[in-house]
């Protein structure tokens, strides 16, 4: 079992190694196997980038992120100015449905809304504005539509959890109620514990996914 110093030690390390991050100031603790974030990043894509450098140090239970953008004086950009920018982002990207999502800004902070067919094109439509200059921060309000949800679905999510190389499909249960899945068990890492969302949330029909699945470290990996 890790201890709590160890894992901000390789927190630390990590965040100082990974090159995107070398000019923030980011402070790290951590409680119980909880990291919790602090600290200022110079934009909202190095605030996300801290979270997942954090979620894939061994030992890491869960990630709070409290980081604040502060951005550079070089990258404040007027609202009209940037919500042109979002909204080109989105027509360039060919895996978002640019034409049903609209943009909101105010003071630097993003808001995405509309309504798509699948889970990954309202990520695509995040990823597509996450990087732009200017953006204080970013709310991904676009919902998935309801579509009719095949009998299968759930031994569909238990096929995807099984390709998984990393999860163990054996510790998770997958609970399925109309459009809405619940996901339980116990996995190793939280990296593990968010593929297995993702995988649900990739399902035909799926348009909610509620994980309770725990990390618990001292798991034993699939043979």
């Amino acid at each position: 079992m890790r201890t709590d110093r160890e894992i901000q030690d390789d927190v630390l390390a990590e965040l100082r190694w990974e090159p995107s991050l070398a000019n923030d100031d980011i402070a790290v603790s951590v409680r119980d196997g909880v990291v919790t974030l602090a600290g200022f990043a110079d934009s909202w894509a190095d605030r996300w980038k801290a979270e997942r450098v954090a979620s894939r140090v061994q030992g890491v239970r869960g990630v709070a992120n409290d980081v604040k953008v502060r951005l550079p004086s070089s990258s404040e950009r007027p609202d009209p100015e940037l919500a042109r920018a979002a909204v080109d982002a989105l027509k360039w990207n060919v895996l978002v449905p640019d034409d049903r999502i609209t943009v909101k800004v105010s003071n630097g902070w993003l808001t995405l809304e509309g309504e798509v067919d699948w889970y990954f094109q309202r990520e695509e439509a995040e990823r597509a504005v996450r990087r732009l200059t200017g953006v204080k921060g970013v709310s991904n309000l676009v919902t998935v539509a309801a579509r009719p949800a095949s009998s299968d679905v759930k031994e569909k999510i238990r096929n995807a959890l099984e390709r998984g190389a990393e999860l163990d499909a054996d510790r998770i249960q997958v609970e399925v109620q109309g459009h809405r899945v619940i996901l339980r068990g116990t996995v190793r890492s939280y990296t593990e514990k968010r593929d297995a969302e993702r995988a649900a949330r990739n399902a035909p029909g799926v348009t909610e996914v509620e994980n309770l699945i725990i990390v618990d470290p001292l798991v034993p990996a699939p043979v």
